[in-house]
């Protein structure tokens, strides 16, 4: 626990804009159920570096809160979560399976080309089955969507708990 002179020099956290899951608690909990079955089957620390990276991409900090510390929890290491940002140059701390899941996260999350390339899409097939490969996009799509409700609304950094939405 930090004391206040701890954080005395620190800027002040944000104010969030909006609580849209209590404005919207049915769109909230379709998104709750959503998550929860794109990442029925899937490997809970492959799945974790996606949802980092795609809210690091996204600038989204409560994602990034929250995910960081739920990758924590599931095992996954401190060095691997800090080298994700440049997964491509760091690309031996990871299987190639991650890599795979990694490039389309990135593919997925940024369509400024308006597509996924086939060779990004190839790539992951040969990795992922394809019930898995269905559920890792959807996973993928959630956790943009996630972003993008994080980002406009702003939502609280630094108070998630490991598992508290699971």
């Amino acid at each position: 626990m930090t004391t206040h002179e701890d954080t005395a020099a620190y800027a002040p956290e944000h104010t969030p804009r909006l609580d849209w899951a209590a404005l919207a608690p049915d769109v909230f909990k379709a998104m709750l159920r959503l998550d929860a079955a794109a990442r029925e089957g899937l490997d809970a620390r492959l799945l974790e570096l996606v949802k980092i990276r795609a809210s690091q991409i996204n600038h989204c900090a409560r994602c990034l809160d929250m995910h960081t510390k739920d990758a924590l929890a599931a095992g996954e290491s401190v060095e691997r979560i800090i080298q994700l940002s440049a997964w491509e140059e760091s690309a031996h701390f990871y299987t190639e399976r991650e890599l795979a899941a990694l490039e389309l996260t990135e593919a997925v999350t940024v369509l400024t080309d308006g597509f996924v390339p086939d060779a990004v899409y190839d790539r992951a097939a040969k990795h992922f089955e394809e019930a898995e490969l269905a559920r890792l996009i959807a996973a993928i799509a959630v956790i943009n969507a996630w972003n993008r409700f994080g980002v406009t609304c702003r939502g609280e950094v630094g108070h998630y708990q490991p598992g508290q939405y699971k």
